[in-house]
C-alpha cells in the first residue's frame, strides 16, 4: 500500500512540475511576443540565432528567418559592433555585457540608436545567451534637445533666472542662474540660489510694476515690462524683462523662468534720439521764425541809424540810439545762436582777444543782472587771442550770468575771470575731455545755491531745467555746451549745494596774431550812386526802410513784395535796373533765386544781391554766395546794406 501510495504522489508532483514550467515557459513566451524592447536568443557557443521577437524584427525590418541561424557578425544591423568575437568571448567569460549607446542601421537604412544588454543562462543542457535591444533614439534626441538648450541658456546673452512657483511672501525663491546673470548684476549663483528677486530691488524699482508682474504670475500669464533694477554694487540699471509659468505634464504650474536684458545704453540711445527729435522740432520753429524776427530787427537797426545820421542829435538821443543798435544786434545774435544750435546755422569765426570780448559786454551785463549782483571782472593780463565767432562768445557769457542770477534770486557775487591754461601730458587731466596744448580759459563762478548731485550730470541736457516753467526753456547751458563743442573746446562744471557753482570754458588760444578791429571803430564814409534798384522783400517794414537808406545814398529803388509783382515791375523798367536786391525767401510760389535766375537769362548783365536770415554757406549752397559781395546776412545795418550794393555794382561783369 505504502509504496502505491509512493508512486502515485512522486507522479503528482512531476505533472505539478511540468505544468507549472509549461507555465512559465508560456508566461516568458508571452513576455518574449509582446516586450517593447528586441530580444535576441543566441546560442552561447557558436553566437547564431536561435529566435528574435516581434519588435525587434520591427524595428530593424528583417524577416524572422532572415535572422534565424546567422551570428550577430553577420546580421548587417548589428556589424559595426566592436569586435563581436570580442563581445562573445566576455559574454562566455563574464555572463553579461552592455552597451549604452550602440548605433544600428534597419534594413531601409534608418539609423536608431539602441541600449544592448547581453546576459548568458541556462536553459537545460545548454546555455544561451539573451540579447535585450531597448530603442533610445527618442531619448537621445530628447537628450540632445536638452543639451542644446542647457547650451543656448548658458551661452546667452540675456540674463536668464529660474525660480520655484511659490507666490506667497517673500515670494518665488531662485533656484537657476546662468552666467550672463552674473555679469549683469555681480552675484554669483551660489549667492542668489534660494534668494528671491527682491535682492535686485531698490529706491527706484517701479512699484507699479511689479504689481502688474504678480497679478499676471498669479493668473498664469507671460508677464513683460520694464524697471530699474541695482546691482551688487550698488549701481542702478535699465531692465526690461519676461516672466513665463513653467508646467509640468498635469498642467500644475511648477516654476517661473524670466529673461532679462540690461537695456541701460539703449535707453539713452532713446533718450538721445528724443532729444534729437526735439531739437529738429526746435531747428523747424527757428527757421521758420528766423526770416520774420530777422526783418524786424533789420528795421529797427536801420531806424537806429538814421537816428545817428540825424544832423544835430542830442547826447542823449545818441546814447538812445547806440543802446537800441546794441541790442538789436545782441537779438541778432541770439537768433544766429538759435539756428546754429539746431544745426541751421554756421560760426563766423575770426580772430578776437577773449577778454576784450568780455569787456566789451561789462555795461549789458550789469543792466541785465540789475542791482542786487555784484559783478567783479579778473582779466589775464596777456593777449588770450581765439578764434570764435564773436556773437557766439557773448552767447555764452549772457546765457551763464543768467544762469548764475537765477540761482541767486535774493542778489549775491558773479565773478567773471579770463585765464591763459597750458595742459600737457604730465599734468593731470581736469576732465576726459582735456588735451594737451594752449588754451584761454572764462571762468563764471557765482554764490548761488549750488546744483545738486544727481542734476549736476544733466544740466547740459536741451530743455533740463529745475526752474519754474515761466523762467527757464532748459536751453541756456544746453547752447553754451553746443557752442563751445563747435569751437573745438569744452566745458567743466563744479559745484556744491549752498556754496554756489563754476563753469570754465576751454578755448583753443592763438599763438599769434591780433584781432580785428571791433565794429566800434571808424567806418569808411558810405558811398552812393545813381543807378536803379528793384528792390523785393515780404516784409513791408524792411522794405520802407531799405528803400529809405538807398534813396538817400541817391539810388532809384523800384520795389516789389514778391517775384510776380517783380516781374511785372520787370517789364516795365528792364532797361534802367541795374541791380536785383531780393530775400532768398518770398511768398507767392517763386523765391529769390529763381526770381534772380529768371532775370539773368534776360539780362545777364544784371547785379544780384540775396539777403537771408542765415549764413551764406546755409542759406543757399548752389550759388556763389559771399558775404559783402553778392549776399547780405540780416539783420544788416545800413552801411553794410549801401557798402554791399555798391561793391556789387562796381564788380566787372565775369
Amino acid at each position: 500500500m505504502g509504496n502505491g501510495h509512493s508512486h502515485e504522489n512522486k507522479g503528482h508532483a512531476r505533472t505539478r512540475t511540468e505544468e507549472a514550467l509549461h507555465a512559465s515557459e508560456l508566461s516568458y513566451r508571452r513576455l518574449f511576443e509582446t516586450a517593447q524592447d528586441g530580444i535576441l536568443i543566441l546560442d552561447a557557443e557558436t553566437g547564431r540565432v536561435n529566435d528574435v521577437n516581434p519588435f525587434l524584427i520591427k524595428l530593424l525590418g528583417f524577416s524572422h528567418g532572415e535572422m534565424v541561424g546567422k551570428t550577430v557578425g553577420e546580421l548587417s544591423p548589428f556589424k559595426d559592433i566592436v569586435s563581436n568575437q570580442a563581445m562573445l568571448e566576455r559574454l562566455q567569460k563574464h555572463g553579461y555585457v552592455r552597451y549604452e549607446n550602440l548605433p544600428l542601421e534597419t534594413c531601409d537604412g534608418r539609423k536608431v540608436a539602441v541600449e544592448f544588454v547581453s546576459n548568458v543562462y541556462q536553459v537545460g543542457n545548454a546555455k544561451v545567451i539573451q540579447c535585450n535591444i531597448r530603442d533610445i533614439t527618442a531619448r537621445k534626441q530628447t537628450e540632445e534637445s536638452l543639451r542644446l538648450l542647457s547650451s543656448a541658456v548658458e551661452q546667452s546673452h540675456d540674463s536668464v533666472t529660474i525660480t520655484d512657483a511659490e507666490l506667497d511672501l517673500p515670494g518665488p525663491r531662485i533656484v537657476f542662474v546662468n552666467p550672463a546673470f552674473t555679469k549683469m548684476t555681480g552675484y554669483t549663483a551660489a549667492e542668489v540660489i534660494g534668494k528671491t528677486p527682491r535682492i535686485l530691488q531698490g529706491l527706484r524699482t517701479d512699484k507699479a510694476v511689479l504689481s502688474r508682474l504678480r497679478c499676471d504670475l498669479e493668473q498664469g500669464k507671460t508677464f513683460a515690462g520694464e524697471t530699474v533694477n541695482y546691482r551688487k554694487d550698488g549701481t542702478e540699471f535699465d531692465l526690461a524683462w519676461q516672466v513665463a509659468p513653467l508646467r509640468n505634464s498635469a498642467g500644475k504650474i511648477t516654476h517661473f523662468v524670466a529673461t532679462q536684458r540690461d537695456v541701460t545704453e539703449q535707453k539713452k540711445l532713446e533718450m538721445q534720439l528724443r532729444q534729437a527729435q526735439k531739437m529738429e522740432v526746435v531747428g523747424q520753429l527757428a527757421g521758420g521764425i528766423a526770416h520774420d524776427f530777422n526783418n524786424i530787427l533789420t528795421v529797427i537797426q536801420m531806424q537806429c541809424d538814421m537816428l545817428k545820421m540825424d544832423p544835430q542829435p542830442s547826447p542823449t538821443e545818441l546814447e538812445y540810439a547806440e543802446e537800441i543798435g546794441e541790442a538789436t544786434r545782441r537779438a541778432a545774435a541770439l537768433i544766429r545762436q538759435l539756428l546754429l544750435f539746431s544745426r541751421k546755422e554756421t560760426l563766423q569765426p575770426r580772430d578776437l582777444d577773449l577778454s576784450q570780448s568780455i569787456n566789451d559786454m561789462t555795461k549789458m551785463l550789469r543792466r541785465i543782472l540789475g542791482d542786487d549782483v555784484e559783478m567783479r571782472f579778473k582779466f589775464a593780463p596777456q593777449s588770450l587771442l581765439i578764434h570764435a565767432d564773436a556773437g557766439m562768445i557773448d552767447q555764452v557769457l549772457m546765457n551763464l550770468a543768467v544762469n548764475s542770477r537765477d540761482a541767486m534770486p535774493s542778489g549775491g557775487l558773479l565773478i567773471i575771470e579770463t585765464s591763459a591754461v597750458d595742459f600737457d601730458e604730465s599734468i593731470p587731466a581736469p576732465s576726459i575731455q582735456t588735451r594737451p596744448g594752449s588754451f584761454a580759459c572764462l571762468s563764471v563762478s557765482d554764490t548761488g545755491g549750488g546744483i545738486s548731485p544727481e542734476n549736476l550730470p544733466r544740466v547740459f541736457e536741451p530743455f533740463f531745467t529745475t526752474k519754474k516753467a515761466d523762467k527757464g526753456t532748459g536751453l541756456g547751458l544746453a547752447t553754451v555746451f553746443s557752442i563751445v563743442q563747435q569751437h573745438h573746446g569744452w566745458v567743466n562744471v563744479y559745484s556744491e549745494v549752498g556754496h554756489g557753482t563754476t563753469f570754465r570754458i576751454y578755448l583753443p588760444r592763438l599763438a599769434s596774431g591780433s584781432g580785428q578791429k571791433s565794429q566800434a571803430a571808424d567806418r569808411p564814409a558810405l558811398q552812393g550812386g545813381t543807378e536803379t534798384i528793384l528792390l523785393i522783400e515780404d516784409d513791408g517794414f524792411l522794405r520802407a526802410a531799405a528803400q529809405k537808406t538807398l534813396s538817400q545814398s541817391g539810388y532809384r529803388v523800384f520795389t516789389a513784395m514778391n517775384g510776380t509783382d517783380a516781374l511785372e515791375v520787370w517789364k516795365q523798367n528792364r532797361d534802367q535796373i541795374q541791380l536785383l536786391l531780393t530775400d532768398l525767401v518770398l511768398p507767392g510760389g517763386m523765391n529769390g533765386m529763381e526770381l534772380g535766375e529768371c532775370l539773368l537769362k534776360e539780362n545777364p548783365k544784371l547785379k544780384v544781391v540775396y539777403a537771408s536770415g542765415h549764413s551764406a554757406e546755409v542759406a543757399l549752397k548752389e550759388l556763389a554766395l559771399k558775404e559783402g559781395v553778392n549776399f547780405l546776412s540780416k539783420p544788416f545795418q545800413s552801411f553794410k546794406l549801401s557798402q554791399t550794393v555798391r561793391r556789387a555794382l562796381d564788380t566787372a561783369p565775369s
